[in-house]
């Protein structure tokens, strides 16, 4: 009898270590094939973006290689994943197929589909989980119902439930001599061809070992975690995200380094922080899990009545880091020239377009999914709703940050405004989060000529502020 062969699915999980799939294939004994499916019709408007496809260009090129040096043929295939996965299974007459598991809605759906269409074929169909530290469904109340609000999430992580010891990659797989062809990079075109977008991109390496290397180099200075990771002028935060989102690194193997540094160093508390994050990761997944719609519509329902204001104008001027408020400015510069903004800016930024200029908060979140490297459904539609205070455990709509004064303080040399605004560069580090208050020959000495090489501040803060809370107020009148 022919010896039937396994075919692994690869998505947002491309490693080999700590790859619970890809054990589960090796460890079947028969030969492997992989699959990565470029799926654009299924996500919808999810789609993956500009930034995202990059990435994904290079880091699949970092797989087909490791998978190639194991004999493992990487079949790349492009269509709905619901049809073309069960259409390869069947032309390699596997007897089972293996993947870890997606939480997006979309994702759901597909993989139930799939796994449905598989079996009734006589083909095994399982899915494990590579993503997460916990699944989503393990971690609830005494009652059984999920948690609307952080906290006991991280309590349960941290305390009640047991982070797996992350596993090495096969030490053996059996790679199929005779895997049917399939496309190349090449002909998906997942680069860029704006001549002036990610032109700072070479700063990542995409991959398991550019992820393995990022991590070793974060953890080389954990310590300096907790008191820097707000401060954008400094190298303290990890860099992980886009290799979690696409699941380079795993966070189980995240979550043990960062132990082990910790208690290696004989400062016990040292990770604390920063596993603190990875919790805050694991909540957004949770709840994307148990409430979908937060991708669209926001989980406060009052929210849904808001005046916001969609002014286009106002909104592209954002985008392009042309607001007049440094801080701000720098931090959408730096997201257009690299696919990544430093966290605490995130925050400003997004602050900015909700409750200085009344947008949408939708339409941020839009813009983060094209241009961030690490776009992640969960964690973008979280932090994004998190700003607009409509969302779980969302900060109140009141608290408006003042682009100005969060410059001051976790900029306060303006070494991060002058990195990603040169035209400031030569401002005084008093003025230069709020360069509008120089006079006129201290801009002339900083040869700036503002409202032509740098815009005036689009709104007033005082009357940003007020506004918004008069718009807040309406809706908890209503």
């Amino acid at each position: 009898m022919t010896e039937k062969p396994v075919l692994l699915w690869f998505r947002q999980d491309l490693r080999l270590a700590d790859n619970p799939a890809l054990a589960a294939a090796a460890a079947a004994g028969a030969p492997v094939a992989a699959l990565f499916v470029l799926d654009d019709d299924t996500p919808g408007r999810w789609r993956w973006g500009g930034a995202s496809r990059w990435w994904l260009h290079r880091g699949l090129a970092a797989l087909q290689r490791a998978l190639g040096d194991r004999g493992v043929p990487l079949i790349l295939r492009r269509g709905r994943a619901d049809a073309v996965v069960p259409q390869v299974a069947a032309a390699l007459h596997a007897g089972a197929v293996h993947w870890n598991r997606c939480y997006e809605p979309f994702a759901i759906a597909r993989d139930t589909t799939v796994k449905a269409t598989l079996r009734a074929a006589g083909i095994a169909a399982d899915s494990h989980n590579a993503g997460l530290l916990a699944e989503p469904w393990t971690v609830t109340t005494g009652a059984g119902a999920p948690y609307a609000v952080f906290t006991p999430v991280w309590r349960a992580l941290r305390a009640g439930a047991t982070v797996p010891v992350p596993t090495a990659a096969p030490k053996c797989v059996r790679g199929l001599a005779d895997a049917p062809a399939g496309d190349t990079l090449a002909d998906w075109r997942l680069l860029p061809t704006s001549p002036d977008w990610a032109g700072g991109f070479a700063v990542w390496r995409p991959g398991e070992a550019g992820a393995r290397a990022q991590l070793d180099a974060f953890l080389d200075g954990l310590d300096n975690y907790g008191g820097g990771r707000d401060r954008p002028d400094r190298a303290d935060t990890s860099r992980l995200s886009p290799h979690l989102h696409w699941g380079e690194i795993g966070p189980r193997q995240v979550w043990h380094a960062a132990l082990a540094r910790a208690e290696a160093e004989r400062a016990p508390d040292a990770a604390e922080p920063f596993l603190r994050e990875l919790g805050w990761r694991e909540f957004a997944h949770h709840l994307l899990y148990h409430r979908p719609e937060m991708t669209e519509r926001p989980l406060r329902s009052e929210f849904v009545r808001f005046p916001w204001q969609d002014d286009a104008a106002q909104r592209a001027a954002w985008q392009r880091g042309r607001t007049g408020y440094p801080l701000v400015d720098a931090g959408l510069r730096q997201l257009w020239a690299t696919g990544w903004m430093h966290n605490r800016v995130r925050m400003v930024a997004a602050s900015f377009l909700v409750k200085h200029l009344l947008q949408p908060w939708q339409h941020g979140a839009a813009w983060f999914w094209d241009t961030l490297v690490d776009a992640d459904l969960a964690n973008n539609s979280l932090g994004w709703q998190w700003v607009a205070g409509c969302g779980a455990d969302a900060a109140p709509f009141f608290r408006i940050f003042n682009p100005v004064a969060q410059g001051e303080r976790f900029d306060p040399d303006g070494a991060y405004v002058r990195r990603w605004l040169p035209e400031l560069a030569r401002l005084p580090a008093p003025l230069i989060h709020r360069p509008w208050t120089a006079s006129a020959l201290e801009l002339g000495d900083a040869g700036i000529r503002l409202g032509a090489d740098y815009p005036r501040p689009m709104v007033d803060h005082g009357a940003a502020r007020a506004a918004a809370l008069a718009a807040f107020a309406e809706i908890k009148r209503a």
